[in-house]
């Protein structure tokens, strides 16, 4: 607007030129080497530890870690997160969403849904666990673009355990600690109006536990934003 004009921006940052001398930019690598990034797994073990204390929580991190395959499970076959790590990539993904859709103002004030740092971090980082175990590395034929056929790496799915989706989650954490009834209808509903059930069951369980919603919009976002591909 008008009477914001160049001096105004030099009174209110008089030393900008020499913030920019003594602080220059980095490059990515430059930036690595001074604060290098965690992977996923440390990221997500990081999060984990400084939130999930209720009774279970390190002998569930232990059968994640030494148990079971999902630091190197991908979270899909052929879409999102289709590679080695994926599902726990997924899973930090989803969590940081999820706590940026509950900073909002208006989720906080004006619905009320504000939720402990602990349940926060229950349903984001595990709401996926029902596809432990159920990728297999494998190869599937293509067509190049020299017409000519070829193999490439893929993954096939089986489920050994079909217990569902989401309700197989809740079924993998139950084993270990206690959810609440919210934190598991959150996780079991998390696939939202996308999964196979009666859509009216998934409406009632949004309107009867709000994190059920926050979820089910972090793992859109997650998917169809960071991951690229649904």
């Amino acid at each position: 607007g008008g009477g914001f004009c160049e001096s105004a921006v030099e009174n209110r940052f008089p030393q900008r030129a020499e913030y920019a001398i003594l602080n220059p930019v980095l490059t990515k690598s430059e930036q690595q080497e001074e604060s290098p990034m965690p992977s996923a797994k440390e990221e997500f073990i990081q999060i984990y530890r400084a939130n999930i204390t209720r009774p279970g929580a390190e002998e569930l991190l232990d059968y994640l870690e030494h148990k079971s395959d999902f630091f190197i499970a991908p979270s899909s076959a052929r879409f999102h997160g289709s590679y080695e790590g994926g599902l726990c990539e997924h899973s930090v993904n989803v969590y940081h969403c999820l706590v940026d859709y509950l900073a909002r103002e208006r989720v906080q004030e004006l619905y009320g849904m504000e939720y402990s740092a602990e349940t926060v971090a229950i349903v984001a980082l595990l709401h996926d666990l029902c596809k432990i175990g159920c990728y297999k590395p494998g190869t599937r034929n293509v067509k190049g673009s020299d017409g000519k056929w070829k193999s490439v790496p893929t993954y096939q799915f089986y489920d050994p355990m079909p217990y569902g989706h989401g309700e197989k989650s809740v079924y993998i954490v139950n084993g270990y600690l206690r959810l609440t009834r919210e934190e598991a209808f959150a996780i079991r509903y998390h696939m939202g109006f996308s999964g196979d059930e009666d859509k009216r069951n998934v409406g009632k369980a949004f309107q009867m536990y709000p994190l059920a919603f926050a979820l089910s919009t972090a793992d859109c976002e997650a998917t169809y934003f960071l991951e690229g591909n649904p």
